[in-house]
């Protein structure tokens, strides 16, 4: 696991978002679904950890959609995939 600050999903915005600095976004596809479906079909959280220019973040939260590009969370969050280091539930 990454050494990573947890913080609140609703401070996500007060952070800049920046690419990790190596693209997992493939490797975590399933994992990625597997967190979508928790959200939408059980209401359980994922726990996402990505990366910003103040070093990695987690957060523990719903995913509740997933694009090409992007997952968005509760309040219309939304994370680029390019960001993620890893997810788990």
């Amino acid at each position: 696991m990454i050494s990573a600050e947890l913080i609140p999903k609703e401070d996500i915005p007060k952070y800049k978002l920046t690419r990790a600095s190596e693209d997992h976004s493939m490797e975590l596809q399933d994992k990625l679904r597997g967190a979508l479906r928790l959200g939408n079909e059980f209401k359980s959280k994922a726990v996402i950890t990505f990366q910003t220019l103040d070093g990695p973040k987690r957060v523990e939260t719903t995913v509740w959609t997933l694009t090409e590009d992007s997952l968005q969370l509760k309040n219309g969050v939304v994370l680029p995939l390019g960001s993620l280091l890893d997810i788990s539930y």
